[in-house]
C-alpha cells in the first residue's frame, strides 16, 4: 500500500521505555466512584438516577441530551450517594454534574447479548453503539455513533484505525494492540459492517514493532483489514495528518474526512465496540497509562470511570511529600495535548488516556522570552499556519485578524511551542484566541437574538395597538348605529 507524508511535525523525546513492556493490569474497584455526566464533546448526559437509588453494573446513569451527546453508565453495582457538582479533569477543575456511587463488595458479571451481532443491520449496530455510550477514545471524545451515521450518509468506503499513539509517555494503545488485538479486529469488522465499507487500514507508527507484528499475524485477509507502518513523527495520530499519510490527500479547511471517502477511529474505540456488541459491556472503563518521573511503579491500568486520579497515583506508588504527592506537574493525557490538572482529586473519564506525574527535572519551566522570528514554529506546523503571526495578533487582542490567518485550523498539537527557542506558550495563546472568538460569537448570537426578540415584541405591540384601534372603531361604529336606530325609532313614534 502506497503511503504518503504530511508537512511539518516534530520528534519529541518518546519517554515510553518505562511502560511499553508492562502488561495491562486491572485496577481494583474503588470503594467510591465519581462518575461525571459530561465525558464527551457535545451536550452533557441528563441524570436519570437520584440519591439512594440502587444501580447495577452497566445501568444508565444519564441519557443522551440531543444528537451530539452520549449516555453515561454505571461502572459498578452500588448505591447512588448523591448527584451533585464535582470537580472535573479540567485545568481549572470546573465542577460538572456527577453521580457519586458507593460500590458494593460483590459485582455481577456482564451478560452477553443473545444474538450474533454480525446478523444485525448497520442501523441497528449504530444504535447499539450509541446506546453503549462509545466515544472517540483517542482524546477527542466525539460520540462515535454520530461519526458512523455521518459516514454512512457519505458512503465512506475506507475505515482508518488510528494506532499511532504519537504522544510521549503513553503506551496504553500499544499494549492494547499487543494483548487484545483479536478482539480489536472483531470490533473493526463490526464497524465495517455498520458502515457498509469495503476496507479498514490500521495505521501504526514504526516504533511499535511488537504491536505491528501481532496485528500483521492476525490480519489474515489484507484486502479487508490491512496493517501499515508509518514513520514515527508527531502529530501523526491527528486525524487530518493520518488521513494525508494514508490517502495522500489533504482535508480542506472546514471540511471533514468523510468528504474524502474515509473515516478514522482509534484502536481503543474499536475495542470498545467489541465489548459493547459482543460482551454486552457499555463503555465504563478504559486502559490508562500511569507514568512520569514522580511515579515509582508506572503501569498500564484498566480503570473504571469515576476512579479518582489520586487512587491511581497511590496504586502506582507515586512519590509523596508532606503535602501529598510529590510531583512538579500533573497532567491527564500526553504532555503535548493533555490537560494540566490542579490537583489529583478528579475522576478518570472516557478521554483519559494517561495520568502523567512529572518530576521537577522533567518540567524545567522557564520564563518566555521575546520572539526572535526564527520561524521554526512555521516550519513544523502540520496545518501550514504562521504561529508567530497568530500569537502576535492575539497578544494585541486582534482576534478577527488571527481568524483570517487560519486560527480555526490550528489543531493545538503543540509542535510550535515545543521548538520555540524563546519558550513562548504559543498553544495557550491559540486556546485563548479561540475562546475569545467563541465568546464573541456567543455574544453576537445573544445580541442578534435580543434584537429579534425586540423586533418581535415591537411587531406584537403594533398588532395589539392596531387591534385596540380596530376594536375602538368598531365600538364607536356600533354606538353610532345604535344612536341612529334609537333616533329613528323616536321619530317614528312621534
Amino acid at each position: 500500500m502506497k503511503l504518503f507524508s504530511f508537512r511539518g511535525g516534530i520528534h519529541p523525546l518518546e519517554r515510553k521505555e518505562r511502560t511499553r513492556d508492562l502488561p495491562i493490569e486491572v485496577m481494583p474497584m474503588p470503594k467510591r466512584l465519581y462518575v461525571p455526566l459530561q465525558q464527551h464533546i457535545g451536550e452533557p448526559a441528563v441524570a436519570i438516577v437520584s440519591a439512594g437509588e440502587k444501580v447495577r453494573r452497566g445501568q444508565l446513569l444519564g441519557g443522551s441530551a440531543g444528537k451530539v451527546s452520549a449516555p453515561v453508565h454505571s461502572p459498578a453495582d452500588g448505591v447512588v450517594v448523591e448527584v451533585t457538582e464535582f470537580a472535573s479533569p479540567h485545568p481549572a477543575a470546573l465542577p460538572v454534574t456527577t453521580a457519586v456511587i458507593d460500590v458494593d463488595d460483590e459485582q455481577t458479571p456482564w451478560q452477553a447479548p443473545g444474538e450474533d451481532p454480525f446478523t444485525l443491520s448497520g442501523e441497528e449496530l449504530a444504535r447499539r453503539i450509541r446506546e453503549a455510550g462509545i466515544v472517540g477514545m483517542g482524546g477527542a471524545t466525539f460520540p462515535s455513533a454520530v461519526k458512523l451515521d455521518q459516514a454512512r450518509r457519505h458512503n465512506v468506503d475506507t475505515l482508518i484505525i488510528n494506532g499511532g499513539e504519537c504522544e510521549p509517555y503513553l503506551t496504553c494503545d500499544d499494549r492494547l494492540m499487543q494483548e487484545r488485538g483479536q478482539q480489536m479486529l472483531i470490533g473493526i469488522e463490526l464497524m465495517l459492517r455498520c458502515l457498509e465499507a469495503s476496507r479498514a487500514v490500521i495505521v501504526v507508527e514504526d516504533n511499535k514493532e511488537a504491536a505491528l507484528a501481532n496485528l500483521r499475524r492476525l490480519c489474515t485477509n489484507p484486502e479487508r483489514i490491512r496493517t501499515v507502518s508509518v514513520p514515527t513523527r508527531y502529530p501523526q495520530g491527528s486525524q487530518k495528518q493520518m488521513m494525508q499519510s494514508v490517502l495522500g490527500r489533504e482535508v480542506p479547511a472546514g471540511a471533514h474526512g468523510v468528504e474524502l471517502g474515509a473515516i478514522m477511529h482509534n484502536v481503543a474505540t474499536a475495542f470498545a465496540v467489541y465489548e459493547a456488541l459482543v460482551l454486552g459491556k457499555p463503555l465504563v472503563s478504559r486502559i490508562v497509562t500511569v507514568g512520569g518521573g514522580a511515579v515509582a511503579r508506572p503501569a498500564n491500568l484498566e480503570v473504571p470511570f469515576g476512579t479518582l486520579v489520586s487512587e491511581l497515583l497511590a496504586h502506582c506508588d507515586a512519590a509523596a511529600d508532606g503535602d501529598g504527592f510529590g510531583y512538579e506537574r500533573l497532567l491527564m493525557g500526553g504532555p503535548m495535548m493533555g490537560q494540566w490538572l490542579p490537583h489529583p482529586e478528579v475522576p478518570i473519564i472516557k478521554g483519559s488516556s494517561g495520568i502523567i506525574a512529572l518530576s521537577e527535572e522533567e518540567t524545567r519551566v522557564t520564563l518566555p522570552q521575546p520572539c526572535i522570528r526564527c520561524t521554526r514554529c512555521v516550519s513544523v506546523c502540520p496545518s501550514g499556519l504562521l504561529p508567530l503571526e497568530l500569537a502576535k495578533r492575539i497578544r494585541k487582542d486582534d482576534f478577527e485578524a488571527a481568524a483570517e490567518l487560519g486560527l480555526s485550523d490550528c489543531i493545538a498539537c503543540g509542535s510550535c511551542a515545543y521548538v520555540c527557542p524563546s519558550k513562548i506558550p504559543l498553544v495557550q495563546f491559540f486556546h485563548y484566541g479561540k475562546g475569545q472568538l467563541q465568546a464573541r460569537r456567543v455574544q453576537s448570537r445573544k445580541l442578534e437574538r435580543t434584537a429579534e426578540l425586540a423586533s418581535a415584541k415591537e411587531t406584537r405591540m403594533e398588532a395589539i395597538e392596531r387591534e385596540k384601534a380596530e376594536a375602538a372603531a368598531k365600538r364607536k361604529a356600533e354606538q353610532a348605529a345604535k344612536k341612529a336606530a334609537e333616533a329613528a325609532a323616536a321619530a317614528t313614534e312621534e
